[in-house]
């Protein structure tokens, strides 16, 4: 396991990861939750995460392969998640509605941790990491993610009067673009197989 640590290709996944979360882009949404909920629990919210994350990356591909889904069709369909979410991020629109039903009390859990941070986007994109990456250095790129996460977290006000609202949107925009090209590469890598597979 050692051998198949690569810095590569941990920047990599990592730089995806942080584009696909936006826990800067997130900051205005975590400040309206505190607001709501009276409290945020950094780490916990940070934890559950890290846990959800995790058990998605080394179980994700058993589910997968119980219902009889391989690991490129999955990556192939993480793509369009990931595009609608960069033109989410671009055009300042809403594709995905949020639940914002859950209680007050769990607030830290859902939605902070589920959808926000370990939500749809991420999950799917973990899967679709494991079709180019080793997992050893996805699962070390969750955690740095999950640590710069907690960071934001508790950092948050400072943050958000740091950068002001303009600064958040240029950041948006800016891994948005990124993640929308992340989301092409990740289809013709996957799909060009798969047609292969087929023909």
């Amino acid at each position: 396991m050692i051998n198949e640590i690569n810095p590569k290709e941990i920047a990599a996944a990592f730089m995806i990861l942080f584009a696909v979360i936006d826990i800067i882009g997130s900051i205005p949404l975590i400040v309206e939750i505190k607001r709501k909920s009276g409290e945020i629990y950094s780490l916990k919210a940070t934890l559950v995460s890290l846990v959800i994350m995790l058990s998605f990356l080394f179980l994700g591909v058993k589910v997968l392969h119980l219902i009889g889904v391989d690991v490129n069709s999955f990556a192939v369909a993480g793509s369009f998640i990931l595009f609608f979410l960069a033109l989410e991020m671009i055009l300042g629109i809403q594709l995905f509605k949020d639940d914002d039903q859950a209680p007050k009390s769990t607030a830290s859990v859902v939605p902070l941790a589920f959808p926000i941070i370990a939500g749809a986007g991420s999950m799917t994109t973990i899967i679709s990491l494991k079709a180019e990456f080793f997992s050893i250095n996805i699962a070390i790129a969750i955690l740095l993610n999950m640590i710069v996460v907690y960071v934001v977290l508790i950092s948050t006000k400072k943050i958000e009067k740091m950068l002001g609202p303009g600064g958040i949107a240029i950041l948006r925009k800016v891994f948005g673009i990124i993640l929308l090209a992340i989301a092409v590469k990740l289809f013709t890598s996957n799909a060009v197989p798969l047609l292969n597979f087929n023909s």
